[in-house]
């Protein structure tokens, strides 16, 4: 390796890790401040904490890198410029493309890493830390009742929504709704209170829930439709009335245990294609399922005959139908008859369309599933490229600027990044709504980078600046100009 090499390696290497450290210590602290309401004050030991954030890195790294690439290109090459050391690299004959070979290489194996990273690290992260958080809900209750959402106590069928958790490690709770099945996992019994409280002691496996002030309604289960219809539900209230939830189960926990992956972030390659097809098969095999329920409910005849030009020949054969109009229909039979027959029709039809419905709104929901991986699936291949592409976009743009430090090379880095970042979030929720392709979900950010990559290229190559308004006056008069002739 040449000694212009190795500089110009040392130097950017030099900027990489010191705007990835930097970086990653902002997007902790920020992660951090998202989760404080969550682990302060709860009684997690630091051991805990400490896995929490080491669990969450992996994950940071996918938005960290990218950002750390550009930063640390414009710095580069930037510092290069405004020190005259570009300069001289061309008055020597070194092209911006010679001078960037070294790195494209480091670049180019960067991305390989990135991938890898993306494939087999960042899904076990999160496999890790999802294991975690259920792990800590086991261990300490009150963390598993999130406010304002439904929380369920796994094991005890009990569904718990707060409106608000105050006090000493928020064991107070207020405007409690509780959901409770029965052994069938049927939903009979509402609870509502306006004020609740957990109490429970390090040594026993049983946690008290205290309810002040409220009202108990249960579905009840009868024996005779008569009973039911007389006596359907059973209502009560109360100044105090206490569960007593046992949690022997939940306590016996290993907080090393796994919970097997369940998402699509929690997958790699192999895994995310393997349940794509296993999906898309379902899915084939519901939407087939259905097809034929509502054909035989309908009492409707599907041929499957293939395509051909003895089919046309028999369909020529066909007589012409006979019955021209649903009147035509109901001519031979009595009024009575037309009714019953009109009632059959529309109920047949309102039930197969409430089926359908019902179908539709659970097919949608595969659907988003298969979405979901599929756009897992390409963003990593896209994280790998990007790191390339947004170093094709910091390099050129740091020799067009001049300027180092991190002053203006930061704005436009945050400026560009945030960019690239927003395109991403805009074009997933995008595409998981089934609203464009996963690939083009996942792609279009890269792919969007590239054409600016290639065009900051050329003209750091030119040596040009970012934008000549001379040339796009000139282009303006000679466009007025051919007006006027």
């Amino acid at each position: 390796m040449r000694i212009l090499d190795r500089y110009i390696l040392s130097r950017f290497v030099y900027n990489f890790l010191s705007a990835f450290v930097i970086l990653m210590f902002i997007f902790i602290f920020q992660s951090i401040w998202l989760y404080i309401d969550n682990l302060a004050g709860k009684g997690l030991d630091l051991v805990i904490i400490g896995k929490f954030i080491f669990y969450l890195l992996p994950n940071l790294t996918e938005k960290v890198l990218p950002l750390t690439v550009l930063l640390s290109s414009i710095l580069t090459f930037g510092t290069f410029a405004e020190h005259y050391e570009f300069a001289a690299m061309k008055a020597s004959g070194i092209s911006l493309q010679r001078s960037m070979r070294t790195l494209i290489v480091l670049v180019s194996f960067l991305g390989l890493v990135t991938f890898f990273f993306a494939d087999r690290v960042i899904p076990a992260a999160e496999l890790k830390s999802y294991s975690l958080k259920k792990n800590i809900a086991k261990v300490k209750p009150a963390v598993a009742i999130a406010e304002g959402l439904f929380s369920e106590f796994e094991g005890t069928g009990m569904t718990i929504l707060v409106k608000e958790k105050y006090g000493e490690n928020d064991r107070f709770l207020r405007d409690v709704i509780i959901h409770k099945k029965n052994p069938n996992q049927i939903n009979t019994t509402v609870i509502k209170a306006k004020e609740g409280e957990l109490i429970s002691s390090e040594n026993s496996n049983l946690i008290q829930l205290k309810l002040i002030d409220g009202h108990y309604y249960e579905s009840l289960s009868v024996p005779t439709q008569r009973n039911h219809s007389q006596h359907p539900f059973a209502v009560s209230d109360f100044e105090s009335y206490i569960i007593n939830i046992d949690l022997t189960e939940l306590n016996m926990v290993d907080m090393d245990e796994e919970i097997s992956a369940n998402s699509d972030k929690m997958k790699n390659v192999v895994q995310l294609r393997t349940d794509m097809d296993s999906i898309s098969d379902n899915n084939a095999v519901i939407v087939a399922a259905l097809s034929k329920n509502i054909t035989e409910r309908m009492g409707l005849q599907v041929i499957n005959t293939p395509l051909s030009t003895k089919q046309d020949s028999l369909f020529s054969k066909m007589p012409a139908d006979s019955l021209k109009s649903i009147p035509n229909i109901l001519e031979g039979f009595n009024p009575v008859q037309k009714t019953q027959l009109v009632s059959e029709a529309i109920n047949t039809v309102t039930m197969s369309a409430l089926t359908i419905q019902t179908k539709r709104k659970e097919l949608l929901i595969r659907y988003k599933i298969y979405n979901m991986h599929a756009l897992s699936l390409h963003k990593k291949y896209a994280l790998g490229l990007s790191c390339i592409v947004l170093f094709f976009v910091g390099a050129p743009l740091g020799a067009i600027i001049r300027k180092g430090g991190l002053g203006l090379p930061m704005v436009i880095a945050i400026i560009l990044f945030l960019t690239y970042y927003f395109l991403g979030v805009f074009t997933y929720n995008y595409a998981k709504e089934g609203n464009i392709s996963p690939f083009f979900g996942a792609w279009i950010p890269t792919l969007i980078m590239l054409p600016l990559g290639i065009f900051l290229t050329r003209r750091a190559t030119a040596d040009k600046g970012m934008v000549q308004f001379g040339s796009i006056l000139d282009f303006f008069k000679l466009l007025f100009t051919k007006q006027k002739a």
